[in-house]
């Protein structure tokens, strides 16, 4: 019986739908719109937490680095505190302490040589935006980046700084449009000749910089012919174990203040960031987005429950006499009540489903764009599922109501 009453509530309200369609079209629109909003910037949020953490944790959970200046991730308004910035880490500096530091791990010592460089091969040249990074023979290891063809520097070429080079996969795209074995090739890096020795398996972009168009020369090589003044240089240490990430850092701590003979009672003249903390840096600060965006939903939620309310208000109107006239064949003030109500939850529901796949379908529009995972968001599925029943019943209650307290006889008059 039961079931019966609800399929009856649900085919009259479908009914409804149907003779009303223009009105309800524009009231599931602005149900879509507000669970849109709240899925598909959220959908978003997720992949770009998912691309951060993937991208930034790519050195691995057991890897950290040491530079002479702070990190700083600032997103929105408010208070910006200065990065701290301290005495250049000199080389003399940096290969001392790879030397000393025993701990079982891999340490590489790296500096940033130029930013704007432009590389050469017969014809072609790429744009000045190529990033050229003295490195050492252990710097693939602890940086993550993989080698997709040929090999990483020996020793003695470190040593003797020769003219070798490993590029990125964009530069090969550049410089070798017949599709030419780069290993082996001979390039210019601004006014100097190099010879490739590998190319590195392709990254994709990160915040608006990509691994791809890095070049990557010895260390030494750098500061024969990149040098400037106070240039500093940086450390990455992979410890063994990951359990072992705290007496690592520890270790490294004391080593390096020993070597910069950094006062006792003093602070650190450097710092040493995780490979996973700027991720989590970028994670706390779209937070503020996740905020904005579920106030904008709840505000377009409120206007759809308004919206709704007033659709189903009119409704009551128009269909007194039909309201009469079930009454007055036997239908219960209960049953009128809920068939006004199961008519909001089925504009509520249509509205919500539409949402929803437009939420998905915005939300990984923009984690394609940034080269993140597809996500399909459960959690939020199943909130704007519930939102929507909820919006559907505060909406319709009200008018439920009034249609059930109609007096039978009123309402057959009603003309």
């Amino acid at each position: 019986m039961a079931k019966t009453i609800v399929t009856e509530n649900l085919r009259i309200s479908l009914n409804s739908i149907r003779t009303h369609l223009l009105r309800t079209i524009l009231t599931i629109l602005i149900i879509a719109f507000g669970i849109m909003a709240l899925v598909g910037i959220l959908t978003a949020t997720d992949s770009i937490k998912y691309y951060l953490t993937q991208n930034f944790s790519m050195m691995g959970s057991n890897t950290f680095t040491v530079r002479n200046r702070s990190m700083q991730v600032h997103i929105g308004g408010g208070e910006r505190n200065k990065p701290r910035l301290y005495e250049p880490i000199t080389f003399q500096q940096a290969t001392k302490f790879k030397e000393k530091f025993s701990f079982p791990g891999t340490t590489s010592v790296f500096v940033f040589g130029s930013g704007t460089a432009t590389l050469k091969f017969s014809t072609y040249k790429t744009n000045p935006n190529v990033r050229v990074i003295g490195t050492d023979e252990n710097y693939n290891i602890t940086s993550g980046d993989e080698i997709e063809k040929g090999r990483v520097f020996t020793k003695e070429e470190v040593m003797y700084g020769n003219s070798v080079c490993i590029v990125g996969s964009d530069i090969v795209k550049d410089l070798f449009k017949h599709k030419e074995d780069p290993i082996g090739q001979l390039i210019s890096i601004g006014s100097g000749k190099y010879r490739i020795v590998g190319v590195l398996k392709e990254k994709g972009s990160s915040m608006g910089f990509s691994g791809d168009r890095s070049c990557l020369v010895p260390l030494t090589n750098v500061r024969a012919y990149f040098s400037r003044p106070n240039m500093s240089f940086n450390l990455n240490v992979m410890a063994n174990d990951q359990s072992m990430m705290d007496p690592a850092i520890g270790e490294a701590t004391g080593l390096l203040r020993t070597i910069r003979q950094d006062p006792v009672g003093t602070d650190n003249t450097f710092e040493i960031t995780k490979s996973d903390n700027i991720a989590k840096m970028l994670i706390e600060n779209i937070k503020y987005v996740t905020y904005a965006a579920t106030i904008i939903g709840f505000i377009t939620l409120l206007g759809a429950a308004i919206g709704l309310m007033n659709i189903m208000l009119v409704s009551v109107t128009e269909r007194t006499r039909e309201i009469g006239i079930r009454k007055a064949t036997g239908a219960t003030r209960n049953i009128i009540r809920n068939q006004f109500l199961a008519e909001a939850v089925v504009i509520g529901q249509l509205g919500g489903a539409l949402g929803i796949v437009l939420g998905i379908l915005i939300g990984n529009s923009i984690s394609l764009m940034i080269g993140s995972i597809f996500i399909i968001p459960w959690v939020w599925i199943f909130t704007g599922v519930v939102l929507c029943f909820f919006v559907a019943l505060l909406s319709g209650i009200i008018p439920a109501r009034k249609a059930a307290n109609l007096d039978p006889i009123e309402s057959l008059r009603y003309e």
